[in-house]
């Protein structure tokens, strides 16, 4: 077990996604671990999800996949201990071209709001190059650039390359799914392929639990034919147990989430003899 937090009683953090699902995928045992230390945790969520995946048609029997996935999203958003949830409703796969100055206000008039110590978000990949996630990576950046000296330090979230495949392998190896399963439609290699290297990793290990039940709580997205619902703990803790991190360049705020990580060593470029 790692040593406890020191507290975060008094400081905040905004996270901004482009879909219910996208929180705790990305970096949930990071959100849940920082609300545990005391943070105040706000998630900004650009869409209701409106054109995702729909597991079992049960679900959705009035047809308004938009108000099924907020509800599943303020129950992912429970588990992991966030205290606030903005729900905003752009269009869901058009992100990346409407309504770019309203969501960029949105953006921004929150910032302000809350003065938060730092802001996390998707890095340029989006975690699988999906549009409305670099959309959000962009209008983040852009509002957070507004704010100048008064910016907080923000902060791009990744996914390890392969790690969606052995989460693929674990699944089968389960019997759960098939060894050419894909998530939401896409295929496992997407995920973190041309990610730029991250700076730092989190730890969440014991966060795990929380993220995985957080993910499973959006059950219009994680039916039985997505390997995340085939994870038994222990595969879930080895391969999803780190969450990776970049500090946004040039540096803006103060120094937070590093105080939560380990750096990552890189490959020496000397020839060794």
């Amino acid at each position: 077990m790692s040593a406890p937090d020191h507290s975060l009683a008094g400081r905040t953090v905004i996270a901004i996604f482009a879909h219910p699902d996208d929180e705790s995928l990305a970096c949930g045992g990071t959100l849940a671990r920082l609300a545990d230390a005391g943070a105040k945790v706000v998630l900004i969520c650009a869409s209701r999800g409106r054109r995702g995946s729909v597991s079992d048609p049960a679900l959705v029997a009035d047809g308004d996949l938009g108000a099924v996935r907020t509800a599943e999203l303020l129950e992912a958003a429970n588990i992991l201990g966030l205290d606030e949830v903005i729900v905003l409703d752009h269009p869901d796969g058009n992100l990346r071209w409407a309504d770019v100055p309203e969501f960029n206000d949105e953006i921004v008039a929150a910032l302000r709001k809350y003065r938060p110590d730092a802001v996390i978000t998707f890095a340029e990949d989006g975690l699988y190059w999906h549009f409305d996630h670099v959309a959000v990576h962009e209008r983040t950046r852009t509002a957070v650039s507004a704010l100048g000296e008064d910016a907080p330090a923000l902060y791009y979230v990744t996914m390890p390359r392969g790690v969606m495949r052995s989460v693929v392998e674990a699944a089968a190896a389960s019997g759960g799914v098939p060894a050419d399963a894909a998530f939401w439609g896409i295929g496992p290699d997407a995920f973190g392929t041309g990610a730029r290297r991250a700076s730092f990793t989190v730890d969440v290990r014991n966060w795990v639990p929380r993220k995985m039940a957080a993910l499973l709580s959006h059950r219009t997205q994680m039916g039985r034919n997505n390997p995340l619902s085939w994870l038994g703990e222990a595969d879930a803790r080895r391969l999803l147990g780190v969450e990776l991190f970049r500090r946004a360049r040039p540096h803006s705020g103060q120094s937070f989430l590093e105080a939560f990580g380990e750096p990552v060593v890189r490959p020496s470029s000397r020839t060794q003899t």
